[in-house]
């Protein structure tokens, strides 16, 4: 969309400053003139008695909704391994293609691995699309959306779901772009409009204050990518049938402007909070990046890997990695230690699907005590050196 002055019919009357709730108008020469801060609210238009300014949209695009049928998922893979996060989305996608009426398919990019086709189609996939090629080995932003968007361009799916890992975060966005249609980021929820047939995609909104549902409806594939650990993995069933096709990457042309020059993997000393089932995480109420030391002896003690609050990162006290909550990572442990943690919503959404909490805080008025399985009252400087000391043993 965009905004048009038409001079000739501008009377210079301000009445569209005025109305404008983002100083996007300049008057020069007793003309309107919309500067960059206009966000194409359309309040101008409305206010202007002259018909001088004009709200103008672009042509859409026909979409024969009909066309497009079936659940995909991008079963994501890292030096031939698929990541849980797909087995996540097989199990929640199951579900949208049984109240669609369609079948559930998984896209596996790479080279060398098509036998890993075998394992999707027993978490669930009634298809598995296969693109290989030396190029789509290791992920590059270029190559695998280019090969994806060709794959749904040709098949025409209706949902296409994906992990929000970093490289789903990366990848969708652009084929969304190339396709022209909606995505929403970082779903917490999903499920199926019975009377419309629609996607609806539940994400936190304003900083985890509430949760927007949002729809589609005049583009597909309706597109999402959805937290890990926020969805039961599928079941493994070996009984499981499906279809495996082989799609000829020889037909995409498949073209990049960079080079990949090598991977650095990240060196971690504990175990990845997105795949841990014990987790201890501490908060500000930890004081200092030294006296997390004790939080990652109790961890190494008992096998757990080490989280922290958005304060506790802020405060310098743990890198990014490690933290949890909504501008962090989505855990799902069996066990979580909340340690100095006070509980704030953004921090809930991060771990509140956690088989048990265990919250120890010095504050018995705590919100994370509402949410917690069992709750420790007392200073974490004593009661974690005794954790680890009886765990120890």
């Amino acid at each position: 969309m965009a905004i048009e002055v038409i001079q000739d019919k501008c009377v210079g009357c301000k009445l569209c400053l005025k109305a404008c709730p983002f100083d996007a108008i300049d008057m020069v020469n007793s003309v309107a003139v919309i500067n960059d801060k206009c966000v194409l609210c359309g309040a101008c238009v409305d206010s202007c008695k002259f018909d001088a300014i004009l709200l103008r949209k672009k042509e859409e695009v026909d979409v024969t909704l009909d066309e497009y049928k079936d659940v995909w998922v991008f079963a994501e893979q890292k030096k031939g391994v698929i990541q849980s996060v797909v087995f996540e989305l097989l199990g929640e996608g199951k579900k949208l293609a049984q109240k669609r009426n369609q079948k559930l398919a998984a896209v596996l990019l790479g080279n060398g691995i098509k036998s890993k086709a075998k394992e999707l189609i027993e978490r669930g996939a009634d298809i598995v699309y296969v693109l290989e090629d030396e190029k789509l080995k290791d992920y590059q932003a270029e190559y695998y959306s280019q090969a994806l968007t060709y794959i749904i361009r040709k098949i025409k799916p209706e949902i296409v779901l994906s992990g929000a890992t970093s490289i789903g975060r990366s990848l969708i966005p652009r084929v969304a772009v190339e396709l022209r249609t909606g995505l929403t980021a970082d779903c917490t929820e999903l499920d199926i409009d019975e009377e419309k047939g629609m996607l609806l995609q539940t994400r936190p909104a304003f900083g985890g204050n509430i949760m927007a549902t949002i729809i589609c409806p005049h583009r597909r594939p309706q597109m999402a990518t959805v937290r890990h650990k926020v969805m039961k993995e599928a079941l493994v069933d070996k009984k499981h049938k499906g279809q495996i096709i082989e799609i000829d990457t020889n037909e995409i042309k498949l073209k990049s402007k960079t080079t990949l020059v090598g991977l650095i993997e990240e060196i971690e000393e504990t175990v990845n909070i997105t795949e841990a089932d014990i987790i201890v995480s501490g908060g500000r109420g930890v004081g200092s990046a030294e006296n997390f030391k004790l939080l990652e002896e109790f961890a190494k003690t008992i096998g757990a890997a080490v989280g922290a609050s958005r304060a506790a990162v802020d405060s310098c006290y743990k890198p990014y990695s490690h933290q949890v909550g909504q501008t962090g990572k989505t855990v799902c442990p069996k066990i979580y230690f909340a340690v100095g943690i006070s509980g704030q919503i953004q921090h809930l959404v991060g771990m509140q699907s956690s088989d048990i909490i265990v919250a120890i805080n010095k504050d018995a008025d705590a919100p994370i005590f509402k949410l917690a399985t069992y709750g420790i009252v007392g200073d974490l400087f004593k009661i974690i050196p005794l954790l680890t000391k009886k765990f120890k043993k």
